[in-house]
């Protein structure tokens, strides 16, 4: 398991069992110290079981976010009751870190296997990973991030692409 992931999993675990959020590892590598968005996935039994994340950095480092967004992944995902001790050993983990997004102009600039989406409209904001199962065009994976910001029109929407690290 990577070193990441082990910190996602030793986050909810603690979190879950005791209350308590722990502290990132007081070496950190580079990998752990840069500052990017991360989300952090949970999967039960192959079926999603909590996702939250940042697109931008919001705090210190990597690790930091992993440590949050992990804790509420697990915990504060409005789709799903948070996650129980009995249910930890059944969890899967992956985690992405997120490029700086870049926009675009039209989505015949994306491919839904290599670039995640976000799109804007004024305050609304939809986000959408990379490569998800059943995700296969780019007009789809428009509709879906469009459908999550609540963005019902094409009228003054700002497109933008990233690319992921995904760790497991």
């Amino acid at each position: 398991m990577h070193p990441i992931v082990e910190l996602a999993k030793k986050s909810i675990e603690e979190f879950v069992r005791s209350g308590r959020m722990i502290s990132p590892p007081a070496e950190l590598s580079p990998e752990f110290a840069a500052r990017a968005g991360v989300f952090v996935s949970l999967k039960k039994h192959g079926s999603l079981r909590g996702c939250i994340g940042t697109f931008q950095p919001c705090r210190d480092s990597v690790a930091e976010e992993v440590i949050q967004n992990a804790i509420a992944a697990a915990t504060q995902d409005p789709r799903f009751a948070a996650v129980t001790g009995d249910e930890l050993g059944d969890i899967v983990y992956s985690v992405d870190i997120l490029s700086a997004p870049e926009q675009i102009e039209t989505i015949r600039e994306l491919d839904p296997k290599k670039y995640g989406l976000i799109v804007a409209q004024g305050l609304k904001r939809g986000l959408l990973l990379p490569d998800l199962e059943g995700v296969d065009t780019a007009e789809e994976q428009l509709r879906i991030a469009k459908t999550k910001a609540g963005i019902w029109s094409d009228d003054q929407l700002e497109i933008f692409r990233f690319t992921v690290a995904r760790y497991h």
